[in-house]
């Protein structure tokens, strides 16, 4: 029987990725993304147009909405919650709509997939969600406060979660990739916060995947960025955040 993935943010990088590993590995893949000709050229690109395509904003509730429906609608085998952006910039002087708009496809958008989908797989007693943080969520990052913020949340909220299901069954897992060879900093607009040598998508994707093959609920790749998660749990919260920002904000 065949098995359904569905990846949102689809269309970038580790979304791209996620997408031609999964096609590889046989699923019947749904992707998702703002726009119609970006997954159309995704899907005859990397499935030969096997891919089935959902347009949905996940920045309003129009486009949660439709994507809670697809996945109600479908008995998904596996979740991948990939579409997350930034920006950068002192949040008093940063566009406020721009803002909660970040929040709401950061988080908003992560949790009512994750709770979609966990009510058919807790029933059927199999399934696996892949929530993508970031190790920008080990400490405050001044300049990026939205950001780290919210990457924190995808991280506290999927290890949470992923004690529930596992009860039922389902793995819920968390990744935090560093830095990544994509259109991330184009998006952002900043190149400041890119430290040390960026992986490929595909070797976030290989990461997550060995995670959900060997049933494990979080991933932190690189793994020396390991290092500074252990730092930034022994030094003062403020100092941290004040080097951060010497690094987030030139």
């Amino acid at each position: 029987m065949t098995k359904t993935a569905l990846i949102t943010g689809a269309t970038g990088g580790i979304g791209r990725a996620f997408t031609a590993e999964l096609h590889r590995r046989g699923y019947q893949v749904i992707i998702t993304g703002r726009s119609t000709e970006k997954l159309t050229e995704l899907s005859q690109t990397v499935t030969d147009g096997a891919a089935q395509i959902v347009a949905a904003d996940l920045g309003t509730q129009d486009g949660i909405s439709t994507l809670v429906d697809v996945i109600r609608s479908n008995s998904l085998d596996i979740l991948i919650n990939n579409a997350g952006f930034g920006t950068h910039g002192a949040f008093a002087e940063l566009d406020i709509d721009r803002e909660l708009e970040e929040a709401t496809v950061n988080m908003t958008a992560l949790m009512a997939t994750t709770h979609e989908a966990l009510q058919s797989m807790t029933a059927r007693r199999t399934g696996a969600i892949v929530n993508i943080a970031s190790v920008a969520g080990f400490q405050p990052i001044p300049y990026m406060a939205t950001y780290g913020a919210s990457k924190a949340f995808v991280e506290r909220f999927t290890l949470a979660v992923g004690v529930e299901a596992r009860k039922s069954g389902v793995l819920v897992t968390c990744v935090n990739p560093g830095p990544v060879d994509t259109e991330f900093f184009d998006v952002v607009g900043s190149s400041a916060v890119k430290i040390g040598r960026a992986m490929s998508p595909e070797q976030i994707v290989a990461s997550a995947m060995t995670a959900v093959d060997k049933r494990r609920s979080r991933v932190v790749a690189p793994r020396t960025f390991h290092a500074v998660e252990a730092l930034t749990r022994v030094l003062p919260a403020p100092l941290v955040a004040r080097a951060t920002s010497i690094i987030s904000g030139r």
